[in-house]
């Protein structure tokens, strides 16, 4: 266990842009985890998991710590349930494929979703219509200053939309080490509601769909829409889909009918990001190496040697037009550092 000095970022941020830590180490247990906490106690620390769900507009001026705490394991089970435990270095679509090959069910909708184990509670990350929280059990996590593992449990936890105690009262205090899902081990809840699942297995002639169905599906739908940040640097969806008071959105709606919508309560509505912005006209725009995907305009990429702030910039510009014709703020999903 080595802290090297200087370090690049740009394999560690699936953006690929080029930024440096000044002091960096990779950790692959609690106890080197603890032992860095403890023999740097007055160090600034950045900490790093799989790097998909940040932009890196600047060096990181703080020691900067790498999770890659590997492992996984069922730590409990009944007939119908298995409660199962993955560490934060786990890459999360190689864990989802893990579940569904022991024929576990829960997580196959959030198949090809970039990152570790380890970041999944901070975000609450979902796709076509689950959410982490459907089926977390708890969560263990260092705490920086006291180097004691406390649980959290889901309640705790404080989930909402792509928000969790980890991004407001708990931010900068934890570094999370596992996670616990409960998941089904028959009469599985296959969710094919949401989005292209259905019209896709159609395709397929499949009727009644296996959790590897539903999962084989999806990947090919995000394959479809979504680059390959090994290809082209992103990371997934920039921005989070706005949700809106209904009196808002019927206001809005009848300057732009053709507006698709979600109710999330009574009172509130779910407006799709990716179309606010398509219809704003940045679906597949260039503005030197940064960009807006072609195929999905929520994705924000890197054609090669953009700069964060040039990304940002971007965004920002989204954001003001989208307010400008629409009425309507999106906020960013990524964390911008």
């Amino acid at each position: 266990m080595e802290i090297l000095a200087n370090f690049s970022l740009k394999n560690y941020n699936t953006f690929g842009i080029e930024a440096k830590a000044k002091q960096f180490v990779s950790v692959h247990s609690v106890e080197e985890l603890k032992t860095v906490l403890q023999e740097n106690p007055t160090q600034k620390k950045f900490i790093l998991g799989g790097g998909s769900n940040m932009l890196l507009t600047q060096d990181i001026d703080a020691l900067t710590i790498h999770v890659d705490l590997k492992g996984k394991k069922i730590i409990e089970q009944t007939e119908d349930a298995v409660w199962v435990e993955a560490k934060a270095g786990e890459n999360w679509h190689e864990f989802v494929l893990w579940t569904i090959g022991q024929d576990f069910g829960g997580l196959e909708n959030m198949s090809l979703i970039p990152g570790n184990v380890g970041t999944t509670p901070i975000q609450n990350i979902g796709a076509y219509g689950t959410e982490i929280k459907d089926t977390f059990v708890f969560c263990e996590a260092m705490n920086i200053e006291t180097f004691e593992i406390k649980k959290f449990t889901k309640e705790e936890c404080k989930f909402g939309y792509r928000e969790s105690i980890f991004k407001n009262e708990a931010k900068g205090q934890y570094i999370i080490v596992s996670v616990v899902f409960k998941l089904t081990k028959q009469k599985h809840k296959i969710n094919i509601s949401y989005g292209d699942i259905a019209a896709e297995l159609t395709k397929k002639d499949i009727v009644t769909p296996t959790l590897k169905d539903v999962s084989n599906a999806i990947i090919t739908i995000r394959q479809s829409k979504l680059p390959d940040p090994k290809e082209l640097g992103n990371s997934g969806s920039f921005f989070k889909n706005p949700i809106i008071p209904k009196s808002d959105f019927e206001r809005i709606h009848l300057l732009h009918p053709e507006m698709p919508s979600y109710s999330v309560s009574e009172t509130q509505v779910k407006v799709p990001a990716g179309w606010l912005i398509e219809k704003a006209g940045f679906k597949g725009k260039r503005f030197g190496d940064a960009g807006i995907h072609k195929n999905q305009a929520l994705v924000l990429v890197n054609y090669g040697n953009a700069t964060g702030q040039e990304i940002l910039n971007v965004s920002k510009d989204i954001q003001k037009t989208v307010k400008e014709l629409f009425d309507i703020e999106i906020e960013a999903e990524v964390n911008v550092i």
